[in-house]
């Protein structure tokens, strides 16, 4: 299996956010792809860097007006008397439709769900870089490998088509996964991570070619709080191909692989031809977002299940965050997912 990343995504260093009010370091840093690269290399994946692939991925799931934004907004905020130094709203509107702002701080607000998603002189540029990853594993997989691992970072599986939260841009996930719709009529996406894939969830919600599903720690007292709830089912011709699992905080490997087993069941009923994995690995019981209690251990378990599917498999990295565990559990992962994996020649049946 080939790593595909570009050190040019490590360009993007986010300064701060804020949590519960408070101003805090940013833990979407460029150490976590250095440990994951070093991970990824251990266990026995090959590193390529992808091609430049310009616009045309992150075009393929976000409007024009939104990417227009993304590349223009730092150079417009430099010119704001006293602004800060990187793009930071402190202006949501209560609803999107209707005029748009010609300002930088109102188009700021317009296309920023919180303050956790700080653009800087590099983010977009990275941003890009990491939709590159993510495209190119997914044409890896197209022409025929079992499976390939974008390492994107930054992340990106809580951007909606025109909007940036929780330290994602541009939407890896879902350029995957509409890159490999190109080969197969139905693709499914799996999100492990603790946070709910809102971003991923809002792209495919009315469509019925897409199967999005989630495992995440309950959003009622977590992030992203406003979407991840198990009622949301999808609408229009999407309604039935949303599915979402919210588990009680600290829920350990067993109620994981519980819900994993539900959650694997609903994708051999969509019978897709591929599988996108929303790699996130602060499930962790000792991540710092705290909000589940998997092991190392149970993480090989994880990846050893989903490869017994035997799809064609993009994996695109998300969350995981800098602490002991990190490079390890991805390790974990890795070796149960490719223990297991067998693509089936006749697809699904």
């Amino acid at each position: 299996m080939k790593v595909i990343f570009d050190a040019a995504q490590k360009r993007h260093y986010p300064g701060f956010f804020l949590t519960s009010g408070a101003r805090a370091p940013n833990p979407e840093t460029p150490a976590r792809a250095d440990i994951l690269l070093d991970a990824a290399r251990a266990a026995g994946l090959t590193p390529e860097v992808p091609p430049d692939l310009g616009l045309a991925p992150a075009a393929s799931i976000h409007t024009p007006e939104y990417l227009a934004f993304l590349d223009g907004i730092f150079a417009r905020w430099q010119r704001i008397e006293g602004a800060s130094e990187e793009v930071i709203p402190n202006i949501h509107p209560d609803r999107r439709g209707g005029g748009y702002p010609l300002s930088a701080v109102g188009q700021a607000g317009y296309h920023m769900t919180d303050t956790s998603c700080p653009i800087g002189a590099e983010t977009f540029p990275a941003a890009l870089r990491s939709a590159h990853a993510a495209a190119h594993a997914a044409h890896r997989v197209m022409e025929g490998e079992g499976a390939a691992y974008a390492l994107c970072r930054p992340p990106g599986h809580h951007a909606f088509k025109d909007l940036a939260g929780g330290f994602c841009y541009l939407n890896n996930a879902a350029i995957a996964a509409q890159t490999l719709r190109a080969s197969t009529p139905r693709v499914a996406i799996l999100d492990v991570d603790v946070h709910h894939g809102n971003g991923t969830q809002g792209v495919f919600y009315d469509r019925a070619d897409v199967l999005t599903v989630s495992l995440h720690a309950d959003p009622s007292r977590f992030y992203p709080f406003f979407w991840g709830h198990g009622d949301e089912r999808g609408e229009g011709t999407g309604l039935g191909y949303n599915f979402n699992l919210p588990l009680p905080r600290k829920t350990g490997d067993e109620g994981f692989l519980a819900a994993l087993d539900r959650s694997l069941s609903r994708i051999a009923s969509f019978c897709p031809g591929a599988l996108v994995i929303a790699l996130g690995l602060d499930a962790y019981e000792g991540d710092p977002f705290a909000g589940l209690s998997v092991t190392t251990p149970g993480f090989r378990r994880i990846g050893a299940k989903i490869g017994e599917l035997g799809l064609p498999t993009v994996l695109t990295q998300e969350g995981g965050y800098v602490c002991d565990g990190l490079g390890g559990n991805l390790v974990a992962f890795l070796d149960g997912f490719g223990a297991t994996h067998r693509v089936a020649p006749e697809g699904c049946r």
